[in-house]
């Protein structure tokens, strides 16, 4: 809890040299000799995505009256998009707050323009163009969302200097909580300094890292941005030790969800065994009635009819109630950028992702907690990102020569990554060498079509795997096809050139992950309420209620949007229908939730419920070379399991109805999972 810095009084403002008192004295003076404010404290801030530096934070903090106003000047760039954010935050002596106003955006298409005005037991808030009043409680803070660093710094400040502990409530609205979680010694520029490491939870979804100094200065904060990036703030001087920082944050998270994981389902020994159930194996064999599912050591000793299956003495039996059993399902497009994805994920029946694209050291560490029983979450694989120089590049992992390709490649494999993420600014001369260091590592290739080539190039120059279906369409139409603004190509699949294609990926037997579900959340109409369409949005927590419902296109666009999305249907559908094979990915959107999704639009792409099922089971499982452990419900193989309310062969939507799942042989609730980590279940 946040009784860490309740022993002692705030000792210090900035960095360690001016005293509150002395603040205040000086304050004092000013006002009686009519001085304009003065900045007692100043910084900045290094700001990165994927830990890539993209922009800085400069704050000032001064002494005005008997306030202190502390100004942030906050502004990044990502792929090309300035991001700039302004906020002034002014508090009382002991940093109560007296006004709040941030205005700008927290990512390229989140905007914000709130204010908070205190007025005695009463405020003034004012979010867009909505004004309402809110009370004040007696303790409380201003703040909104992960930036700026320097008011998570204030925040801190002002729980130490009142001594508050537990959750706090904010302005505009929720409620924060602080957890000392412990001391690092982190080695800057020659020299170790001891940090302590905090948790800061309430406002962005889920836990947020941060590291002070003995001065009570923010030295690193390490969380995700409005879009779920991967987002890191470093005070100047220390931006050397990101990987570091990165890496303990994905420990600690790990760490605390353990802590869940043991609460909601205690370590038990002996088998386990699944009674009174309907199994749906994956295989395409009908569903077997009245089965049996034994469990030992983390995998199915036995399934099949309950006359047939004997079970083990002094097994833990468990009732599924006429439910129905499937094999764990699988995300493909995943970017697990913080713990919480993993009680989420599991909750939704998925017990396998692919992260396809993420910082290596939060990965590597979060997959090896998840592993070894440090955490909690589903079995994670992962394709290591890499991308060329360019104004709109991704991440810090590049390769611009063929040195640098094979480089990277040799780096993920020895890190035990199982492929390689192309992203789009890759040259393709580049992308050649990297196709062929990986194959000859025995790794494959997925990921975007490099920027200047179409979906037939990328797979002449090695590229095993296609992310999104939004590239397909060029290499569809005609050669002379000409595209016009605001209209939506047709595909004559019957054509020489759909057919010309299609022969040729099936030829090289090309894996397509088309992520419809994220091109239906985009292109939706923005008057239409998400949760209509997704009912998972209904289910969020607080702080991702405005990020995924505060989309769409305006409603002159959504004639466009909804043609758009059904020639992506379509195009998935004949893909499938030639036997090229589609494997389940959302590139995120409502997380858990859309794995679902993604299956049922399969279903809406002509899919039978069962193909749907093995998009996300046993194809996916056979694309990463895993079917022999993993993709159905059979004797021999790893006890990943979902059980669900409803047979979701005879109505898909079924899928949604996740009771429990099963992840190497250990049981929980999915209700359970849910509230974990703030969703409704």
């Amino acid at each position: 809890m946040v009784g860490f810095l309740f022993g002692r009084k705030l000792k210090t403002i900035g960095c360690g040299l001016l005293p509150l008192a002395l603040v205040l004295m000086s304050a004092a003076r000013a006002r009686a000799q009519g001085a304009s404010p003065a900045v007692v404290e100043s910084g900045k801030f290094t700001l990165h995505k994927f830990e890539q530096p993209i922009g800085e934070e400069t704050y000032e903090v001064s002494r005005d009256g008997d306030s202190l106003v502390v100004k942030s000047h906050f502004k990044f760039t990502d792929r090309g998009t300035p991001v700039p954010l302004e906020t002034t935050l002014r508090t009382k002596q002991n940093l109560t707050p007296e006004s709040f106003e941030i205005k700008g955006q927290t990512a390229r298409g989140s905007t914000i323009d709130t204010s908070v005005e205190i007025n005695g037991d009463a405020a003034t808030v004012r979010e867009g163009k909505e004004t309402r009043q809110a009370s004040v409680p007696a303790r409380f803070f201003t703040i909104a969302g992960y930036a700026p660093a320097a008011v998570q710094m204030m925040l801190l400040r002002y729980l130490a200097a009142n001594r508050i502990e537990g959750a706090l409530q904010t302005l505009p609205g929720g409620s924060v909580t602080v957890e000392r979680r412990g001391a690092d010694r982190v080695g800057v520029g020659g020299r170790e300094v001891e940090l302590e490491r905090y948790s800061v939870s309430g406002l962005i979804w889920g836990r947020e890292a941060l590291w002070l100094d003995k001065e009570r200065n923010l030295v690193a904060l390490v969380c995700v941005d409005a879009e779920f990036d991967h987002f890191e703030a470093l005070r100047e001087g220390y931006e050397s030790a990101l990987p570091v920082f990165v890496g303990k944050a994905a420990d600690d998270g790990m760490a605390a969800l353990a802590g869940i994981s043991r609460r909601i389902s205690p370590q038990r020994k002996g088998a386990l065994v699944i009674t009174n159930a309907n199994v749906i194996d994956g295989t395409g064999r009908a569903p077997v009635q009245d089965a049996v599912v034994v469990i030992e050591g983390g995998r199915i000793t036995a399934v099949g009819p309950r006359a047939s299956v004997k079970i083990p003495k002094g097994a833990r039996l468990f009732d599924a109630q006429g439910r129905y059993v499937l094999p764990g399902l699988w995300e493909m497009h995943a970017h697990f950028e913080q713990v919480e994805w993993g009680p989420v994920y599991l909750a939704a029946g998925v017990t396998t992702v692919r992260d396809v694209g993420n910082e290596f050291e939060f990965m590597t560490a979060v997959r090896d907690a998840i592993r070894e029983g440090r955490g909690l979450g589903p079995r994670i694989l992962l394709a290591g990102v890499v991308d060329g120089d360019s104004r709109m590049a991704l991440g810090v992992i590049r390769a611009n020569t063929p040195e640098e390709a094979r480089a990277v490649v040799r780096r993920y494999h020895g890190a035990g990554f199982q492929q390689i993420k192309i992203y789009s600014s890759i040259k393709p001369d580049i992308l050649k060498e990297i196709t062929a260091e990986a194959h000859r590592l025995g790794m494959t290739v997925t990921g975007h079509v490099p920027n200047g080539m179409n979906a037939v190039q990328a797979v002449e120059a090695g590229m095993d795997q296609i992310n999104h279906i939004q590239y397909l369409p060029e290499v569809l139409l005609p050669k002379d096809y000409k595209r016009q603004p605001g209209v939506v190509p047709r595909v004559d699949f019957e054509s020489p050139e759909a057919k010309a294609a299609i022969r040729f990926f099936k030829a090289h037997d090309t894996v397509f992950d088309p992520t419809l579900v994220v091109f239906e959340w985009l292109l939706h109409p923005a008057d239409v309420p998400f949760a209509q369409i997704e009912p998972g949005a209904a289910k969020l927590p607080r702080e991702l209620d405005a990020p995924i419902n505060n989309t769409g296109v305006p409603p002159e666009r959504a004639a466009y949007g909804r043609a758009l999305l059904d020639l992506f249907l379509k195009i998935t559908g004949e893909l499938h229908r030639n036997g090229l094979r589609i494997v389940a990915g959302t590139d995120q959107v409502v997380p858990g939730h859309s794995v679902r999704r993604e299956i049922e639009l399969y279903v809406q792409a002509g899919f039978t419920p069962l193909e749907a099922i093995q998009a996300a089971t046993i194809v996916p499982a056979r694309v990463m070379g895993m079917e022999k452990d993993l993709g159905t419900v059979e004797a021999g193989k790893v006890a990943d399991l979902v059980i669900v309310e409803g047979n979701p062969l005879e109505r898909i939507g079924n899928i949604r109805n996740t009771k429990f799942v099963v992840t190497e042989g250990k049981l929980y609730d999915c209700a359970q999972l849910w509230q974990s980590v703030g969703f409704k279940p």
